[in-house]
């Protein structure tokens, strides 16, 4: 049975993620009043995920070593701060590029250690069984909020005040810690030098779980590239405005707020490795179909099925690592497994504007898509070989 500790992470994550597809929504916007090249709107969102590359390793040791409870309230409060005061210059009027660069980088790195963090928990929190359910859940309730209520209210929210939704992701971030610093305390035993050491080592000699990593790398890659300037394509080619932006993104939202609650049952039903790698394979149609998208819906519907199948592979992997790692490295080896997957997320994003910039704003998710179904073909003889279950070392 799911019982309370879980459902305060539950309410904690909705509440901040709330605030976050808000900031999500309005910091692109903001953006593009400042200036339409390409190369900087990608610069913003690549600063985001440089922690990803930075902070994997130290903050998978951090999870394992100290009380998680405690990193996932500091994290969220120090987030707060800094949006906080962000929120005041965007009221002054003394935001710039840099500005949003230097807030979307902090944001980043606080969202690097509470990840590893909530999911190193997860497994002291609900028993092994309902993790699939449970993981199920906490991505719903996070697509629910970051992807479908919060970005159009952000987008309303700027529409009055450039400060309004920077206002209230700052709000988020503070209920949210409240909530879980009264989550169970447990601290580690690991040692930091060893915990890096010993948590990227353990995922190297897990060949399934390697692969994962890498096509997880190419993917997440390739989706950066891509929608890092999805903002232009749904303005400037689509002709949306800052509203219809932001709806666009609940639409796309939907899909994966689907794929979150009826995970199990498809996993159930169909298995997980069949469950992942048709999903890996839609994804690339996805991607194909977004690039030639001519109108507003017909690009929803792709951004809507592509969240589908993300958040379908997305849940598996996460219960693969949390069932077959040892609890006391889940948070080093997820941390690894991060570093691999999300360490390219900021090269992606820069090379979405550079692409951008020089083959036209379709161009970046034609791209992605070619690269993905080639990554894919690749990883096939791992994905469909006998290592799937009850094997550690290969």
């Amino acid at each position: 049975m799911i019982g309370p500790d879980f459902r305060r992470l539950l309410w904690a994550t909705g509440i901040d993620n709330l605030g976050t597809g808000a900031f999500t929504a309005a910091v692109p916007l903001l953006t593009v009043t400042l200036t339409r090249d390409p190369r900087l709107v990608s610069l913003v969102s690549a600063a985001a995920y440089l922690p990803w590359l930075l902070l994997s390793l130290p903050a998978g040791a951090l999870a394992d070593r100290h009380d998680r409870a405690g990193l996932l309230w500091r994290a969220q409060a120090a987030q707060a701060v800094l949006v906080a005061v962000t929120a005041v210059l965007a009221a002054c009027g003394a935001i710039g590029i840099p500005v949003l660069a230097v807030t979307a980088f902090g944001l980043g790195a606080g969202e690097v250690v509470f990840s590893t963090a909530a999911q190193a928990i997860l497994p002291d929190l609900v028993a092994k069984p309902l993790l699939p359910r449970a993981n199920g859940r906490q991505q719903a309730i996070t697509t629910v909020t970051e992807q479908f209520a919060g970005p159009p209210l952000g987008s309303l929210l700027f529409g009055v005040a450039a400060a309004l939704p920077f206002g209230l992701d700052a709000v988020s971030f503070a209920v949210s810690a409240v909530l879980v610093a009264r989550l169970p305390r447990r601290a580690g035993p690991a040692r930091t030098r060893s915990a890096i050491r010993d948590g990227l080592a353990w995922l190297l000699r897990h060949r399934l779980l390697r692969t994962l990593a890498i096509l997880v790398a190419v993917n997440t890659f390739c989706g950066q590239l891509a929608a890092a300037t999805l903002v232009l394509l749904a303005t400037e080619v689509v002709h949306l405005d800052a509203r219809g932006y932001g709806l666009l993104l609940a639409g796309a939202a939907l899909g994966s707020v689907l794929g979150g609650l009826v995970n199990a049952r498809v996993v159930a039903r169909i298995g997980s490795r069949p469950a992942l790698l048709t999903s890996l394979a839609v994804n690339v149609g996805a991607f194909a179909g977004i690039g030639l998208s001519r109108d507003a819906v017909v690009l929803g519907a792709f951004l809507a099925l592509n969240g589908f199948v993300t958040t379908l592979w997305n849940i598996v992997t996460v219960g693969l690592r949390q069932e077959q790692v040892p609890s006391a490295l889940l948070g080093r080896v997820s941390s690894a497994y991060r570093l691999l997957s999300w360490g390219l997320i900021p090269v992606g994003t820069l090379a979405g504007g550079l692409v951008a910039h020089g083959l036209g704003l379709r161009a970046p998710y034609l791209v992605a898509a070619a690269v993905r179904g080639i990554a894919l073909v690749a990883a096939l003889p791992v994905l469909i070989g006998p290592l799937w279950t009850g094997q550690r070392r290969v």
